[in-house]
C-alpha cells in the first residue's frame, strides 16, 4: 500500500516555483526528524483505503490532497502527480490581482475596457462575453467576481493581462513560496488545442499548499482575502462536487476546474479545491483532481463528492475527539 505522508506545518515550506522543486525531499528528510502523525493509525489506514476505493469508478488518474490547517492532519493519494487545472487556475490569478490592488497598481473600483477580441470562443463558460457581445466596461472587481463565481474565461483572460501576464503571476506564487502550481497560458489558449491545458498544472499537494496560503494571509491582505473567500464561497459551478455529499449548510469556499471531452471519450480534468469549515470551526483544506477519465460526469462528479465526505466524516471526528 502507498505511503502516506503526514505534513505537520509543511505546507508553508514548499518549494516556490518548478525550476526549484529538488528541494522539496531536502524539506522532507528535515521533518522527518520531528513528524508527528496527528491522525491516529487506523483511522488513517481506514481513511486511505476509502478513499482508494472511491477514486476507483473513474477509471482515470485521481490525486488528492487534504489537510486540516490547524493541525497538520493530513491524507493524501498520488500528491505528487501533475494535474491540469483548467479553471482551479483562476483561483491563482485573482490571487495575485489582488495583491496588485494592494501595491496600489490597480483598484478594485478601477473600470477595465474589455473588447469583444478579448472573449474567449463560444463553448467556453463566460457570462461576460454572453451579456456584451460587443465589449464591455467592468471594474476589476467584478471581473474577479466573474472569474471566481461564475468561472468565467473571458474575465480570467482580462486579469491576467491586467497582472501583466503568466510569468508576473508564477513570480507572485514564487514570492509566497508556493511552488507545483504553474500558470502558463490564458484561457483562450487552453480552448485551442487538448494540449496545452497540461501546461497549466497543480499537483493536489501544491493546490492545498495555495489554500493554505489563502487561510494564513500570506501575500493577501485581511480585508481581500476575506472577499476571495466570499466569492470562492459563492462559486456557482460544481455544486456535485466538493459540497455534494457534506451536510447541508457546510461552509465550502471552492473553485473548480472543468475540461472538455476528447473524441475517444476521455475528460481531461474535472476538479474542484477549496477549503472547508468542520464542525468545530477547523478548516479542512481539500484538493481532488480527476483527470483523464473515461466516465460520465456524474460519476467524476462522485468520486469528488465522496473522497471529500470521506475527509469530512474522518476530520471531524478526531477533531472532536481532541
Amino acid at each position: 500500500m502507498k505511503k502516506f505522508v503526514f505534513i505537520i506545518l509543511l505546507l508553508s515550506l514548499f518549494p516556490a516555483c518548478s525550476g526549484i522543486m529538488s528541494k522539496r525531499d531536502e524539506f522532507r528528510d528535515k521533518v522527518q526528524e520531528f513528524q508527528e502523525p496527528k491522525f491516529e493509525d487506523k483511522k488513517l489506514d481506514e481513511l486511505t483505503v476509502l478513499i482508494e476505493k472511491t477514486a476507483g469508478p473513474a477509471k482515470g488518474r485521481v490525486g488528492v490532497f487534504a489537510v486540516v490547517l490547524e493541525t497538520g492532519e493530513s491524507v493524501s493519494l498520488d500528491e505528487s502527480g501533475q494535474y491540469p487545472m483548467q479553471s482551479v487556475y483562476k483561483f491563482p490569478i485573482a490571487m495575485a490581482v489582488l495583491r496588485q490592488v494592494e501595491e496600489g497598481a490597480l483598484k478594485l473600483d478601477q473600470k477595465v475596457r474589455v473588447e469583444k477580441e478579448e472573449y474567449v470562443r463560444k463553448g467556453m463558460r463566460s457570462p461576460l462575453r454572453d451579456k456584451n457581445p460587443n465589449g464591455a466596461d467592468v471594474t476589476v472587481k467584478e471581473l474577479i467576481r466573474l472569474s471566481i463565481v461564475e468561472s468565467d474565461g473571458s474575465a480570467s483572460d482580462v486579469l491576467m493581462r491586467l497582472a501583466g501576464g503568466a510569468t508576473v503571476i508564477q513570480d507572485y506564487l514564487t514570492g509566497i513560496t508556493i511552488g507545483e502550481v504553474i500558470v502558463a497560458n490564458p484561457e483562450k489558449e487552453i480552448g485551442q488545442d487538448w494540449e496545452t491545458q497540461y501546461r497549466n498544472w497543480a499537483t493536489p499537494e501544491g493546490a492545498a499548499a495555495l489554500l493554505r496560503a489563502l487561510h494564513e494571509k500570506r501575500g493577501i491582505s485581511d480585508p481581500h482575502q476575506k472577499l476571495l473567500l466570499k466569492f470562492m464561497t459563492e462559486s456557482v459551478p460544481g455544486a456535485k462536487r466538493l459540497k455534494g455529499m457534506l451536510p447541508p449548510g457546510t461552509a465550502v469556499a471552492h473553485k473548480t476546474g472543468t475540461s472538455g471531452t476528447n473524441a475517444e471519450g476521455t475528460t481531461a480534468a474535472t476538479n474542484d479545491i477549496g477549503i472547508i469549515t468542520l464542525p468545530n470551526g477547523k478548516h479542512l483544506a481539500i484538493a481532488v483532481f480527476v483527470s483523464d477519465s473515461p466516465a460520465d460526469e456524474a460519476t467524476r462528479e462522485a468520486v469528488i463528492a465522496g473522497i471529500a465526505k470521506a475527509a469530512w466524516d474522518t476530520s471531524s471526528r478526531t477533531s472532536e475527539a481532541k
